[in-house]
């Protein structure tokens, strides 16, 4: 794998933990901002809004420009809003940051993917693939505890430093390593925006993004909710949650490593055994959840199960997209954040309901089980979502 890609890991990386570390703050700014919690918490819905929509906005803008021009622009923007944001006083710029951070965000991983698999061997997209998510499941590890670490010595907006700090050596890693001639495909953007919209309509992409979505809604749901979950049900201490996110987290890396030695060649076994295992483990993890043994072992194993579906999915996103490289990542994007989105969502109206702090871990059963329905009904009628890397290719 070229050692620019691992670069573009380390990326996503930076900006990952500034998705993250939020959930750690979000007190300081309140009090420091005079705002509610509530409010203070609009700061990471307007960063999943902005990654929805901005992924294949971005994408398409990024058409008219080069790689090697495109993807230090938008590390630059993201940089440059987190100085404005550590800097400001204000609630509503504050707000503003975010979502101009989200675009660039959302433009950098679409950029990112297209920019990977062409870096790649032909038949190694799924480890590309994963080395970029690497870089986000890193993020999970280290962004929440670090951010909250941060945000409780030096106050919030230390963390917001951090973050802008570290995209320096990742701007000139970038700028460094990308060769010159990484470029999207020749041509005005506009036609090669409707040529890769065309690709985007064939039924196999559109299962497998409604696929990821839905799997990443059952990751998120659980994972928004797993602090009062494990500190309520299973009664483990508060002081133990960092060291339980960072136990997901780790999971999660190990998840992304696991697809990408085996998506590339046997993506359907993968997915045939670790789908319904999922899904099967999200039901166990909810009858289990009093007992902290089995919990704290579930917490790894649906992290790691997770993120190895996830990552496969995304990769035959990619691999059943070689007509629109651009656009299948930002699409790919944008159906992950609609996925978290969508879960914790479901899971707080469950919570709010009244089902109880466990509710979360059935909505994550029941979003999986939908997946595994809508690839069984998409093969019934012919549409087979899962193929093997080089087959794909050649389509």
């Amino acid at each position: 794998m070229p050692f620019a890609v691992y670069l573009l890991g380390l990326a996503v990386f930076a900006q990952g933990t500034s998705e993250f570390m939020l959930s750690g703050l979000i007190p300081g700014i309140a009090r420091d901002l005079q705002v509610s919690i509530p409010a203070a918490g609009l700061l990471t819905s307007a960063f999943a809004v902005g990654m929805v929509v901005g992924a294949p906005l971005m994408a398409v803008l990024s058409l008219r420009w080069s790689r090697r021009f495109a993807l230090p622009a938008f590390l630059v923007t993201f940089l440059v809003v987190h100085v404005v944001g550590a800097l400001t006083t204000s609630y509503g710029v504050l707000l503003g940051t975010r979502v101009i951070a989200a675009l660039a965000n959302a433009g950098f991983l679409a950029v990112a993917m297209a920019t990977a698999v062409a870096l790649a061997p032909p038949d190694a997209k799924g480890r590309a693939t994963s080395v970029l998510l690497g870089g986000v499941t890193i993020a999970c590890v280290a962004g929440v505890p670090g951010g909250a670490l941060l945000g409780e010595v030096w106050g919030w907006r230390s963390a917001f430093w951090a973050v802008a700090v570290a995209l320096v050596p990742a701007i000139v890693a970038v700028l460094k390593s990308v060769p010159s001639g990484a470029r999207g495909p020749a041509g005005p953007a506009s036609p090669r925006a409707r040529g890769e919209l065309r690709e985007l309509r064939r039924p196999r992409l559109l299962v497998l993004l409604l696929l990821a979505g839905l799997v990443n809604g059952g990751t998120f749901c659980t994972f928004t909710y797993l602090a009062p979950l494990l500190t309520g049900d299973t009664g483990i201490g508060s002081s133990w949650m960092p060291l339980m996110l960072a136990l997901f987290g780790l999971g999660s890396f190990a998840g992304v490593t696991v697809s990408g030695r085996v998506a590339d060649k046997r993506p359907i076994r993968l997915l045939a055994i670790c789908g319904p295992a999922l899904a099967a483990g999200w039901a166990v993890f909810a009858l289990a959840a009093g007992a902290p043994v089995p919990a704290v072992v579930l917490v790894f194993v649906q992290g790691t199960l997770s993120f190895a579906v996830g990552s496969t999915l995304i990769s035959q996103v990619l691999y059943a997209a070689t007509g629109a490289p651009t656009l299948a990542g930002g699409f790919a994007t944008a159906a992950l954040n609609v996925g978290a989105t969508l879960g914790p969502w479901l899971g707080g109206l469950t919570i709010g309901a009244g089902l109880g702090l466990r509710s979360p871990l059935w909505v994550s059963a029941l979003l999986v089980a939908a997946a595994l329905v809508t690839a069984a009904v998409a093969h019934a009628v012919g549409v087979n979502p899962v193929e093997k890397g080089r087959p794909a290719e050649a389509q």
